[in-house]
């Protein structure tokens, strides 16, 4: 195990104690406890808003939230989620945070669809006495946010990008940029951080997109309209996400592009492990929500029992506890993500990768 990761699972160890500490000591609805004495200073069970942005991203339904879910009931037994998902519609998630509150929930944990819009429900939500934790996406004024260092994760893609140019012998040439949704405060910090290291590389970034809603047909549609133009110097392809770099290379396969440059991800999703695996993807940057998701949970029991969230950080005057980002190649995903568990060998080496894992020791 590197030292980042050793790092970053004494982190996720110190989560897990700190969650497991909650629920032996009572702190807002102790596993098991009645309803009467479960809440701490304002008494009876909790109701913690979970709203998400989107389910376009894989790891929103897949791992966010029933990690989430698993974390408050393991440490408040007859606590309640109200969990919604916005399907990246800012107006929906305004209606269901304001839903949220006439049931009466006592905390939001808020994946916001656009942070900027998203100040009004962070408004609207303490005006009513709700304290509101921004998950993932910085949303200003909040009273807590976890998440990753976002500018680090877009310096981590820039510089793997530049590595896996190199590595295929390419030392100047043509790369586009395809990067976050323009609505989404972190995909402009991802495109800060890549820029910071592209800028200056010795390549030149000849096309560039902001993907709306990160959606991957779009990230594909701009891939293909651009394919003729670059084609011929093109070197690497910045994906902001695993989401866009797939549309990406459908574009480039079917714009006959052989072989593929290096092209970038984020997520560590399933599909785009296997890519890497298969020589298709380059990288992708693999954030475990299972941390980051404790933590929320452990920070929302508290701050709906009126206590102080627990932070290591501040952005913008929002305490805050900010996760390390791990880069994902072929070479470390038996270290990373099949070490944490969040796939086993069997889930990335189906009968179409069987002989790609075997080749890079996963078994």
């Amino acid at each position: 195990m590197t030292p980042r990761l050793t790092r970053f699972a004494g982190a996720t160890l110190a989560l897990g104690l700190t969650v497991a500490g909650l629920a032996a000591c009572g702190d807002g609805g102790s596993g098991g406890g009645s309803s009467s004495d479960s809440g701490s200073g304002s008494g009876g069970a909790k109701k913690i808003a979970l709203l998400l942005p989107e389910n376009k991203t894989a790891r929103y339904e897949a791992f966010d939230r029933p990690m989430f879910e698993a974390a408050v009931k393991a440490a408040c037994a007859d606590c309640e989620v109200v969990y919604s998902n916005a399907e990246q519609d800012a107006a929906k998630q305004q209606q269901q945070a304001e839903a949220a509150i006439t049931q009466g929930v006592n905390v939001l944990v808020l994946d916001a669809v656009d942070g900027k819009s998203a100040a009004t429900i962070v408004q609207n939500a303490k005006s009513q006495g709700v304290p509101v934790i921004a998950y993932d996406r910085f949303v200003a004024g909040s009273d807590y946010y976890v998440s990753f260092d976002n500018q680090k994760v877009g310096e981590l893609q820039g510089t793997g990008l530049v590595t896996a140019m190199k590595a295929a012998g390419k030392t100047s040439g043509d790369i586009v940029m395809i990067n976050g949704s323009p609505t989404d405060a972190n995909a402009a910090d991802f495109k800060k951080g890549a820029h910071s290291v592209l800028d200056s590389s010795g390549y030149t970034v000849k096309a560039e997109y902001d993907t709306p809603d990160w959606s991957p047909d779009k990230a594909q549609a701009w891939m293909e309209g651009q394919v003729g133009t670059v084609k011929g110097n093109l070197v690497g392809v910045y994906a902001a996400n695993d989401g866009t770099a797939g549309g990406a290379i459908a574009a480039l396969k079917g714009g006959g592009v052989n072989p593929l440059p290096p092209v970038t991800g984020q997520d560590a999703e399933l599909a785009a492990i296997q890519r890497i695996i298969a020589g298709d993807q380059a990288l992708t940057i693999y954030k475990a929500i299972k941390p980051q998701a404790e933590d929320a949970a452990k920070n929302a029991i508290a701050l709906a029992n009126k206590q102080k969230p627990a932070s290591s950080a501040d952005k913008e005057g929002v305490p805050s506890t900010l996760l390390d980002p791990v880069v994902v190649t072929k070479d470390n995903i038996k270290d990373t993500v099949i070490a944490d568990g969040f796939y086993k060998a069997s889930d990335v080496c189906t009968a179409e990768y069987a002989a790609k894992c075997t080749e890079l020791g996963i078994s």
